[in-house]
């Protein structure tokens, strides 16, 4: 009776088991690498775009891990050093590049930009995920040529390796009253849901799909 029993139990676990693995399987991970308008600077992590962004998902029934590996003062290069460790670590489906801000209000050369950006858009290919990048600009205040070189290199990598691109995340929000801090670079609190809609266009055919 008691191999019988321990028989039935066996067969039961196997069981769950066999209904549980599609259930793991099925939820997918969208990892952001940013700076520090991801990283939530200056605002409650609750209330941060991409806190947002998880509860979206959850709202709409979109079974997808939110792994936020944003870092305050990140550049182009830091990022694409720590890249090939968060991909293995994750493995995520959908990684967001948010990154260049930095690079650009530092006046790094722009062929240096693009080329760790590029490098980050070539890592997550081959890796299975679907890059999503970020576009920025800078103040007008770095000269002409500089602002424009730096604006151009999101949509001509984007045009390159045929990935989405918001082309300008803090549209609509950097000339706003009250929707950045005192520094003139980070968003506010109130601008967090603005930044989730900037990015959503991109983003909600990727997780839909």
């Amino acid at each position: 009776m008691h191999t019988i029993s321990t028989f039935v139990r066996s067969l039961v676990i196997a069981a769950f088991a066999m209904v549980s693995l599609p259930v793991l399987a099925s939820q997918n991970t969208l990892l952001v690498v940013g700076d520090s308008i991801s990283a939530a600077y200056g605002v409650p992590s609750e209330t941060a775009w991409v806190e947002l962004l998880r509860e979206r998902l959850s709202g709409q029934g979109l079974d997808w891990q939110v792994v936020n590996a944003s870092i305050s003062g990140e550049t182009t290069d830091g990022g694409l050093r720590r890249l090939p460790g968060l991909l293995e670590k994750n493995d995520p489906d959908i990684v967001v590049i948010e990154l260049g801000g930095n690079d650009g209000l530092r006046g790094f050369p722009p062929n240096v930009i693009e080329s760790n950006l590029a490098g980050m858009i070539e890592l997550a290919q081959d890796s299975g995920a679907v890059p999503l990048l970020v576009g920025m600009q800078i103040p007008p205040n770095y000269g002409q040529r500089y602002t424009r070189m730096f604006a151009d290199l999101f949509p001509t990598l984007s045009d390159r390796y045929g990935v989405p691109l918001v082309p300008f995340f803090l549209d609509g929000i950097y000339d706003q009253a009250g929707l950045m801090q005192g520094d003139g670079i980070h968003p506010t609190e109130e601008a967090q849901p603005l930044l989730l809609d900037n990015i959503w266009p991109r983003l909600e055919p990727l997780v839909a799909d």
